[in-house]
Order: C-alpha cells, then structure tokens, then sequence
C-alpha cells in the first residue's frame, strides 16, 4: 500500500523509471524470502513442538520456580480443549502426577472439561479432554489455519504491489516517451 503510493509519488519526481522499478521489485523478492523462512520455520517449529512438549508437561509442571510453565500448559489444555502432548496418558509419568501434591489426580485439573477442585482424579472421557492427537494436533492445527491466512494476506499484497509495479512503469515509460511541450 504504501510503497505504492510513495512510489507514484516520488517516482514521477525523483527516480527514473528503472530506479523506481528496481526498489519496488527488492521490496517484492524480500518479502518472498521472508514468506520462504516463514514456511521452513513453521516446519521445524512443529517438531520441536512434537520433541519438547511431552516432555515440558513430564518434567516441568508445577515444579517451583516453574509457575509460568504451569500457567501456560494449563492455559494450553484449556484453550485448546484438550490433555497431554500427545493424549491423557502422557500425565502418567508426570513429576507431578506421581507426586503426594498431586493428591492422587491422574491429570491435572486444567485437563478437566468443568474444572472444579481434584477434578483431575477422575479420567474419563465424560470428564476430561479425550482428543486424538492431544495438545499437539491442536496446536499445530491452530499454527497452519493462522499460517494459511498469512499466507493469503502476503500473496494478496504481493499481487497489489506487481500490478503497482507494471502501472507504474508503464505510466512512467508513457510519460518518457513524450515530447516534452514548454
């Protein structure tokens, strides 16, 4: 939008037609690059979500000094309605399930579909967030809608600054070609 509109302006007045062509069309292949890391990223992203969520949930949840990790795995599993990284089941070896502060839970209360106090005693189906895939398929579910909609955003703007481009340069090279009348 606004390369655009500063380059309608500023390109008639101060830049040849090949210098506005050339800075708007660096604009375009560093947004390409950037949409490129973007996507790579979001592939490594997703399985250092797969490596590392299981076993935050196992080794950190509240832990001290772990309150925000705490926080955030509650959060997580509320959110996004499900329990564990990959199922429920991954609670069991949890520090904190097998701990006497657990007071007998077999997942954590933020697993629970209502949650009330010791809910997480109880493992149901009808009682906590039985989701196949766990957290895990959720979040990477939530990170590819997200993704899909960036993507369609850049390409919108990626066609708006080509058809900027050939207007432009075409005016330009119209205006060029001219005689000029004083």
């Amino acid at each position: 939008k606004v390369p655009g509109f500063l380059g309608i302006s500023l390109g008639y007045f101060l830049f040849s037609a090949l210098q506005y062509f050339s800075m708007l069309l660096l604009i375009f292949l560093i947004e390409l690059v950037a949409g490129v890391l973007a996507y790579v990223y979001y592939q490594r992203l997703s399985e250092e979500l797969k490596q590392h969520l299981t076993q935050t949930l196992t080794e950190n949840y509240a832990l001290p000094g772990k309150t925000h990790i705490t926080h955030s795995v509650d959060r997580l599993q509320q959110d996004f309605k499900c329990c564990g990284s990959n199922s429920s089941a991954d609670w069991q070896h949890s520090v904190y399930i097998l701990s006497v502060e657990s007071s007998g839970r077999v997942v954590p209360d933020s697993c629970c579909k209502t949650i009330t106090f010791k809910c997480g005693k109880r493992d149901h189906p009808s009682n906590i967030y039985k989701v196949e895939g766990g957290c895990i398929t959720k979040l990477e579910q939530f990170l590819a809608d997200h993704l899909l909609i960036m993507g369609a955003v850049g390409i919108g703007v990626a066609c708006l600054q080509v058809t900027s481009l050939l207007c432009c340069t075409s005016w330009k090279l119209s205006r060029e070609k001219k005689p000029r009348e004083f």
